[in-house]
C-alpha cells in the first residue's frame, strides 16, 4: 500500500511539473506577435486536463472523509 501511495505522489509531482511547463509555454506564446491562438487554445485545454487529473489524484491521496 505504501508503494502505491508513493507512486501516486510521484505521478502528482510529474503532473504539477508538466502543468508549470505548460504555464510557461502559454505565457511565452502569448507574448509573441502574431499570437498562435490555436496553439494557445490547445495548450490551455491540456493544462485544464492536467488540473483535473491533479485534483483526482489529490483526492485519492488526501480523502475528505475516512474510508
Amino acid at each position: 500500500m505504501t508503494s502505491h501511495l508513493h507512486s501516486l505522489e510521484r505521478q502528482l509531482i510529474e503532473l504539477r511539473m508538466e502543468h508549470a511547463d505548460l504555464n510557461a509555454s502559454i505565457d511565452q506564446l502569448a507574448g509573441q506577435t502574431p499570437v498562435d491562438q490555436l496553439m494557445v487554445q490547445r495548450l490551455k485545454k491540456r493544462r485544464l486536463a492536467l488540473r483535473d487529473a491533479m485534483a483526482r489524484l489529490q483526492s485519492v491521496l488526501d480523502p475528505k472523509e475516512p474510508a
